[in-house]
């Protein structure tokens, strides 16, 4: 697994103002030169100002490419935000050109097979189609399976929770050989904000109880079961407030930044830090940090700071 760091800024600001600040404001990140990868692996990569599918390259390329994390004849998950039925532009679900991405990068790397799905909020088939995904995702060779039926998912014991104990899981993330956790950066009013560990809320069933029972604790529960081999957070479009859906264009601010890791505290704690928050005021990263699945000490971390 791996980790790194990054950046902050606020709603209301001129998309070239938001783009400085994001950076800018990141002064104890970038004071601290990346390494080689000849010294050492980078745990993150954070890339800005480029294009969802052009960030996505340029990441890999300084983390080994695909066939680091996918080889030859093996089964993919990819599972994006697809939660709302909305367009891409109000940035309530991942951005359908970095799915796109992924999923030709995986073939490239490959791979057998590549699936994707979420347990949307909305309508299914209503989210998958107008979110963009499914069909960008059907284009690029992926087989878009649903997530919204019982009987896709199967009961796994959380053998180290402290709130959960057990969970019902989508057969694809127990089934396939890699998985790849694509969220989207959002605010959310019932989890401060919803990044990637949030995200995995959308591959498990009985989500309701979590609500009642300790969401924040539940999330760092799951993360000690599950953990994704790769987390690529969106925050090309961040949603600042009013969220997980939005609910006018007015909520939105762009930022056209990307944040890589195997790491999904640290990568959940970095673009805390691009949302303008502390990572320790965000409960269940603190939680999942304190119990060991990854670390929010973004100081700690080699991180590969790209700006296109």
């Amino acid at each position: 697994m791996k980790r790194r760091d990054f950046i902050r800024s606020t709603a209301g600001i001129s998309v070239a103002a938001t783009t400085s600040l994001v950076f800018g404001n990141l002064t104890t990140l970038f004071s601290k030169p990346s390494k080689t990868l000849s010294d050492e692996a980078f745990d993150m990569v954070a890339v800005m100002n480029g294009e969802a599918d052009t960030m996505f390259d340029s990441a890999m390329e300084s983390m080994g490419g695909m066939e680091t994390f996918v080889k030859k004849g093996q089964t993919v998950v990819v599972k994006p935000n697809i939660g709302w039925d909305v367009v891409p532009e109000r940035a309530a679900n991942t951005n359908p050109q970095l799915v796109k991405r992924i999923i030709e990068r995986c073939y490239q790397a490959g791979a057998s097979e590549v699936y994707v799905f979420d347990y949307t909020c909305d309508n299914w088939t209503n989210c998958y189609k107008n979110s963009g995904i499914e069909s960008i995702a059907k284009e690029a060779g992926a087989r878009v399976v649903p997530g919204n039926f019982e009987k896709y998912y199967r009961e796994v014991s959380i053998p180290n929770g402290i709130s959960l104990k057990e969970a019902k899981v989508h057969e694809l993330i127990l089934d396939s050989d890699v998985f790849i956790n694509v969220p989207v950066l959002k605010h959310h009013s019932s989890a401060n904000i919803s990044i990637a560990m949030k995200n995995l809320m959308g591959i498990i069933w009985d989500r309701r109880w979590w609500h009642r029972n300790d969401l924040h604790q539940c999330i760092a529960d799951f993360t000690t079961w599950c953990k994704p081999d790769l987390n690529v957070v969106d925050a090309y479009r961040v949603i600042m407030k009013n969220g997980p859906r939005g609910v006018s264009d007015q909520d939105v601010v762009t930022y056209k930044t990307q944040i890589i890791s195997s790491d999904i505290v640290a990568v959940d704690a970095a673009a805390a830090r691009v949302f303008g928050s502390d990572p320790e005021s965000v409960g269940y990263i603190r939680k999942a940090g304190d119990m060991g699945v990854g670390t929010y000490k973004l100081a700690d971390l080699n991180i590969n700071r790209i700006k296109l």
